[in-house]
């Protein structure tokens, strides 16, 4: 069938049709690829003007699908029970990779997790600024947290360069954990299981974080 002329299903709110219409969209096509008019469609609605009646705009959309996806995590994150003041780099990590790595088990996860990787620069961390979504949660204090250990380091890392590469890291993951989404919703066999793979990705970007800078 078509994947534009899906039935959605019955029982769920033209709002929560909208939402998982839009998680396709942006995560298949690109956050800014996607025609509002294929979400309206595929959400089973003929009112073209249905995302500026329940979110008002494009952005409103974009924003409701993230904050759901970020309240996910940050009850991931809750259940782990990571003390960000006290843990180590790879602990910190873990935890960060684990919290999104639990995204890959469902299919709107997988999406929202293609979708976050295109955003990933927007995090605020080169800036110190947290993006809106992110002020205020333990996913910022977490990240916030990278910075520590890399300030003990017996060569510790010039502020810049180590801003530069908790954003870098960061996107690492995401583009990461994004292709491990793309080949689980195509059928594409993974080359490793996902405990490895999660366990390998937070190993890959304590390395990157906390390699010598050439320059120092």
């Amino acid at each position: 069938m078509d994947r534009m002329a899906r039935t959605p299903a019955s029982g769920t709110s033209t709002r929560d049709r909208l939402l998982r219409a839009a998680e396709e969209q942006f995560a298949t096509r690109g956050v800014h690829g996607a025609q509002l008019r294929d979400i309206v469609a595929q959400a089973g609605q003929a009112n073209p003007s249905a995302v500026q009646y329940h979110f008002g705009s494009r952005e409103g959309l974009l924003a409701q699908l993230l904050a759901e996806r970020q309240r996910r995590v940050e009850d991931a994150l809750t259940a782990l029970g990571v003390d960000v003041d006290t843990a180590t780099l790879p602990q910190l990590l873990r935890a960060l990779i684990a919290a999104e790595g639990g995204e890959l088990r469902t299919e709107r996860g997988r999406h929202c997790l293609r979708i976050t990787a295109q955003l990933s620069h927007d995090s605020g961390v080169r800036t110190r600024t947290p993006h809106p979504g992110l002020t205020g949660t333990g996913y910022w204090r977490l990240i916030c947290a990278l910075e520590r250990p890399l300030t003990a380091l017996p060569t510790p890392l010039p502020e810049p360069v180590r801003l530069e590469r908790i954003d870098l890291a960061l996107s690492l993951i995401g583009t990461a954990l994004a292709e491990r989404a793309r080949q689980l919703t195509s059928g594409e066999p993974p080359l490793t299981e996902e405990p490895a793979f999660l366990a390998d990705l937070a190993a890959v970007s304590a390395a990157m974080l906390t390699t010598p800078h050439p320059h120092s």
